[in-house]
Formats: C-alpha cells, sequence, structure tokens
C-alpha cells in the first residue's frame, strides 16, 4: 500500500515561535511529499524531497531517525542535498506517523528501510544515513542487505569497546505519559540522552511535530513499547564489521557517547578505507547542534563515495 498525503506545514501548532535564520526557514518550506508504505501490515510514513532535476538520472538518499524521533528531525537537513539526489526521510514502526506493531526488532525495521528505498524510487545503489538509534538500524540494514546500497554513514551510534569500563546508559520507557495540553507537552519536551541545544528554533520544531492528540489530551507519538530496553538486544558489533558496502562515522566532538577511542574503535571494525569525521562543538544530537557543519561534513562524505566508484 502506498498512498500519497498533503500533511498542513502551516498548522498553527506545527509553526515555530523560535527566532529563525533564514536557512532553516527556506529548509523547512522546501516542497515535499509526505507517503505511506505497508510493511507487513504496518504503514510505514516517509517524506519525500524530489531532487531538482527529476529527469536526471539521481542517486537516492535515505535518512534514518533515532530512538523516540521522527522523519522531522530532518526536515532541515533533507533539501541541503536535493541537488544532487532524490532525499527521503522515514518514521520507524512505532515512531513519527508509522503505525505500531504488536513486536518490535531490527529485523523488520530492515525491511521497512528497504521498502521506504524501493517505494520512494530511491534508484540504483543509494545512500542511507542513520542517527544513534537509526544508526544501528542503518547497521542492522547494512549487515543483510548493503550489496542494495551505495554506502551506510552511521551518525553518533556507538560501538564501544568489548571490555570498555565505561557503560552506556540506555533507559526503557514503561508508560505513555499524557499532557492536558499541547503547550504543556511542548514545555516538557527534552533532548534524550539530555543536552542542552544552542539552537531553540530547531529544538522547537522537532518537538511541535512531536505531539499527537489522544482522549485525555497530548502524548508523545512514539509507542513506548518500541522504547524499551529491548531494542538493543543485537549484535550490533558484528553488524558493523559486517557491513555488506562502504561505511563511514560521523560524530560530535563534545558527544556523551562517541570518544574518540570510540572512534577508532568503530574505524578499526569498518576498516581502514571508512572515513571517520569529527564535528566541532557538536554533541550527540550532532546535526541540531551544528547543522552546517554537518551538511558540509555529510556532502563531501557522500561526494568522495560517488566519485571513486
Amino acid at each position: 500500500m502506498s498512498s500519497l498525503t498533503t500533511p498542513d506545514w502551516n498548522a498553527a501548532q506545527l509553526r515555530v515561535d523560535a527566532t529563525m535564520p533564514d536557512w532553516f526557514t527556506w529548509a523547512i518550506e522546501s516542497p515535499l511529499t509526505s507517503r505511506f508504505v505497508d510493511v507487513e501490515g504496518c504503514p510505514i510514513h516517509y517524506l519525500l524531497w524530489r531532487g531538482e532535476d527529476e529527469d536526471a538520472d539521481q542517486r537516492g538518499l535515505l535518512l534514518v531517525h533515532g530512538g523516540g524521533a521522527h522523519a522531522n528531525w530532518w526536515r532541515f537537513i533533507g533539501p541541503f542535498f536535493t541537488r544532487y539526489f532524490r532525499v527521503a526521510a522515514l518514521d520507524l514502526s512505532g515512531m513519527g506517523d508509522s503505525g505500531q506493531r504488536e513486536e518490535y526488532n531490527a529485523e523488520i525495521r530492515a525491511e521497512e528501510i528497504r521498502a521506504v528505498l524501493d517505494n520512494a524510487g530511491l534508484g540504483r545503489k543509494p545512500f542511507v544515513v542513520g542517527h544513534s538509534f537509526g544508526g544501528y538500524m542503518t547497521m542492522r540494514f547494512g549487515a543483510s542487505f548493503g550489496e542494495e546500497i551505495g554506502g551506510a554513514v552511521i551518525v553518533d551510534s556507538p560501538i564501544r569497546r568489548p571490555h570498555d569500563s565505561e557503560r552506556i546508559s540506555r533507559p526503557g520507557m514503561s508508560r505513555q505519559r499524557i499532557y492536558p495540553s499541547f503547550d504543556e507537552a511542548l514545555r516538557r519536551f527534552r533532548l534524550l540522552p539530555a543536552q542542552d541545544c544552542a539552537n531553540a528554533f530547531i529544538v522547537e520544531h522537532i518537538a511541535r511535530h512531536s505531539l499527537k492528540p489522544v482522549d485525555a489530551g497530548w502524548s508523545w507519538k512514539f509507542d513506548v513499547r518500541a522504547m524499551g530496553t529491548r531494542r538493543w538486544g543485537e549484535p550490533f558489533q558484528e553488524h558493523l564489521q559486517k557491513l555488506r558496502c562502504r561505511a563511514g562515522l560521523i560524530f560530535g566532538q563534545n558527544s556523551k557517547l562517541v570518544s574518540r577511542d570510540t572512534a577508532e574503535y568503530m574505524s578499526e571494525l569498518m576498516g581502514p578505507d571508512a572515513p571517520i569525521i569529527e564535528i566541532p562543538e557538536a554533541q550527540h544530537h550532532v546535526m541540531l547542534d551544528q547543522p552546517i557543519a554537518f551538511v558540509a561534513a555529510l556532502r563531501t562524505l557522500l561526494d568522495g563515495w560517488v566519485r571513486t566508484e
């Protein structure tokens, strides 16, 4: 199943009040379509930006969000790539505007990525970029279907050395939080893992797209069952090492999750040809902290891959 919808991006509750720079306004107002594709009985939502030259044989680029996030985390990033790519950003099942499942696992999420690549018409050997939890799903996809893509970019998704004494805190969620009003819920929005972000307009944009109406008020779009600790129950280190495609890592200089030592270890797993890019003054949510630097880094990485094919 694939259906076209046209969301009202100008709805009052989605309009950002914080002062926005011109580049951000341009990006979120760039034309896009909202689509669904059925994956094993679950509607998977994605956003699509058509390339500037639809007649050209453009490559595809798929953006995969982090845990509990959604496709709109990429609304201000995707348009920067439409000159050379047909770009899509999906909502994984149980998150964003996609449907919910009785059970979630990385295998079905890899199938969701695969289905969106096909339904969005991203063409031959597209590229997949995954942030945080989305980076782990990209690893799983690349280990299973990597020969179908041109490369996988992991963004601040840590794979630490087996005997690393510093543990990653990965709390699960057990109950749905409901707020009496949209404004109250908006005030409660926080980035996870917790961090400050100087770009208040980006955080507000994301927060406004993270809410849905429920019977008793407003709640977050993600299914709490999709946010349990079981979502980490995969051998992601093995997936990264077994990728069937080129891979690269982008991480934040001040990330609490990916240190330089962790980046070096991931480089060992991916091999000496994998580009490792550190974004100055960025924390875990790299594209929120330093969006223009992130765009420049990703453009350079992808251009290098295209030129050396």
